[in-house]
């Protein structure tokens, strides 16, 4: 009963057209109750005729008008003349359409509760010599902060005391950890890597980053515009015929059950019914490739959208460093420095170790035992491999070890390897783009998207470097939430509407503001995936370009059976204006058209999509 009452009061106007409906076939052919079950169904059919026009009137205010006029002018000319059922039967199927588009738009995203609830929520404040945790919202500035490993960074703060890698990926974008120490700041929505750090708290918990994202999610979401019911946008011209066929009939005729007999055939179930279980049928298909569209005005939005606009991390990308480039000095091979570093680092749980030892794995390269292992947080690791003196880290500590290395520092990611205090090499690191990134650009190129840029948080020559590899001319690198919200509402006519594709914190905002959000909801940040319109469940960017498929196709059968709807309810009018199809066999064969295209529109769950690798 608990999961009954909440579809009742949800589809209250189906009920009570089915209940009714019951009662008085049960009055009618049950006992035989006419002037009952006809009193009935005028009390009913008025009330629901009111509604409607109450529903008409606001939209008529907003400057618009839907498919409702008609119907309501059929329920009301068909009481005039006292056909009852065929009145009943109106409201029957539009409560039936109503509900089935309600059923598409329950599916509609929440409001920022799991972004809220994932912002931090304690922070360990220093007073003297203890430690206790403290709401995050009593913080003040000033205040001494304890920030342990796996922690959270709980209002934007400077480091006062110890170093640590810091996880600003669902901020900023960037991919790989950043070393901070003293005197550097770090964001509020930050992760603690393996150190823990005394902060001085910059902000309160309300000025601070991850607040202000949460703030601009709820302005973008408030900025974006309704999307018209695709059946409304044919509601005036069909109504227009309409009543301009049912009333020459009534003037020719001088009949007016005549004006009653053609609306009742004009009844625009057809328009209400077809787009509705295209959708649900298209999300549906689209549900079972793992992509979630919330509501149908998502799936509308999606197969018009010219413009895909991709985050870099964890969309485009892998979203964690992998080996790049091995570059060995004279002397040395490339199988020995990856083999000696990733003999040391396979005691590091650092995020570069874990790519190194994933490397040398991957080339089957054998590990050796390190002995004497010593790592220091933020500069790296040394050991004696194999009877030699070896060191991985950072370039700058190089100087402290009286080492001089042969080559500058790479301009990004990169590890210095030196064997018995001589520079031996580096090793580059790079967040690499997925294995069918490049196959998933064509495929939005073949379904008409001529335009995609790339919009990061992370550094302009690795952006740039991405970018130029996979063929996106417009990369906007450094890019902050604000920015990238920006750089879509800077887009020109042209490129509208725009899609947004996205996975981390920093992503929400932008998609929230954009036509239509698609989150990588499969690794990403449940705020990203809150704010999206469209979720991918999946972790695969081919799954982009399945959901814009989908979706053109699904309208596309919508459309088309509109139109068939529209096509074959004229032709019926024009029949009924002869005065041949009663108003009860009308309503019958309205319901033949509405069997048609409902068949029709239910072709969106079917279909086959290309194979992207």
């Amino acid at each position: 009963m608990k999961h009954v009452l909440p579809w009742l009061k949800q589809y209250w106007g189906l009920t009570a057209s089915i209940s009714v409906t019951i009662v008085c076939g049960v009055l009618f052919f049950g006992f035989g109750q006419t002037k009952a079950a006809d009193l009935l169904t005028l009390i009913f059919c008025g009330i629901m005729a009111a509604f409607l026009t109450a529903g008409i009137v606001k939209t008529l205010r907003e400057g618009s008008m839907g498919v409702d006029v008609l119907a309501v002018m059929a329920i009301i000319s068909t009481l005039a003349v006292g056909e009852y059922w065929a009145s009943l039967i109106i409201v029957l199927m539009m409560t039936s359409g109503e509900a089935l588009e309600n059923y598409a738009e329950s599916r509609a995203r929440s409001e920022l509760t799991a972004l809220l609830s994932h912002a931090p929520q304690i922070a360990h404040k220093i007073t003297g010599d203890t430690v206790t945790d403290v709401p995050v919202s009593t913080v003040a500035v000033g205040d001494l902060l304890q920030v342990k490993p796996g922690d959270v960074v709980p209002v934007d703060s400077v480091i006062v005391t110890g170093q640590s890698a810091f996880d600003e990926s669902s901020l900023t974008g960037e991919s790989l950890p950043v070393e901070k120490s003293v005197n550097d700041h770090l964001l509020s929505g930050s992760l603690n890597g393996n150190s823990v750090v005394t902060v001085r708290a910059l902000s309160t918990a309300h000025d601070s980053q991850y607040e202000q994202i949460i703030e601009l999610v709820k302005a973008a979401s408030g900025s974006k515009s309704h999307m018209v019911r695709l059946a409304d946008r044919y509601a005036v011209p069909f109504t227009g015929i309409s009543l301009f066929i049912a009333g020459t009939a009534w003037a020719v005729s001088g009949d007016p059950l005549r004006l009653a007999e053609v609306l009742v055939v004009a009844t625009p179930c057809p328009l209400l019914l077809g787009a509705p279980i295209a959708l649900i049928s298209g999300m549906s298909r689209a549900a079972k490739h793992g992509i979630i569209m919330k509501n149908g005005s998502a799936l509308e939005a999606l197969a018009r959208v010219r413009t895909v606009a991709f985050d870099k991390t964890g969309t485009l990308t892998l979203g964690k460093p992998t080996l790049h480039k091995i570059h060995p000095e004279p002397g040395y091979t490339q199988h020995q420095l990856l083999q000696y570093s990733a003999s040391l680092e396979q005691h590091s749980g650092h995020v570069l170790a874990n790519a190194l030892v994933e490397a040398a794995r991957e080339r089957h390269i054998e590990l050796l035992e390190a002995a004497s292992l010593r790592e220091d947080t933020g500069t790296g690791m040394y050991a004696v491999i194999d009877g030699q003196s070896v060191f991985v880290g950072k370039f700058a500590a190089l100087a402290v070890l009286n080492i001089k290395p042969v080559s500058a520092a790479p301009d990004h990611t990169a590890v210095a390897v030196a064997i018995d205090g001589k520079f031996a090499g580096s090793i580059e690191f790079a967040d690499e783009a997925r294995a069918n990134t490049p196959a998933t650009l064509k495929y939005l190129n073949r379904l008409g998207i001529s335009h995609t840029l790339m919009l990061t948080g992370d550094n302009e020559f690795t952006a740039k470097r991405i970018g130029a590899n996979l063929g996106i001319a417009d990369v906007r690198a450094n890019c902050l939430p604000a920015d990238k919200l920006a750089a879509i509402n800077s887009l020109s006519a042209q490129f509208l509407p725009v899609a947004m594709v996205g996975d981390g914190v920093n992503d929400a905002p932008v998609l929230a503001a954009a036509s239509v959000g698609i989150a990588m909801g499969a690794k990403g940040s449940t705020a990203a995936s809150e704010s999206a319109d469209v979720v991918i469940m999946l972790d695969d960017i081919a799954k982009v370009a399945h959901a814009i498929d989908i979706s053109r196709r699904t309208i596309h059968i919508a459309l088309q059976s509109i139109l068939i709807g529209i096509a074959i309810s004229i032709g019926l009018m024009l029949l009924a204006s002869t005065g041949v199809i009663p108003a009860p066999v009308g309503a019958g064969l309205q319901e033949i058209v509405d069997v048609i295209v409902i068949i029709n529109a239910l072709r969106a769950h079917r279909g086959t999509l290309a194979t992207v690798n």
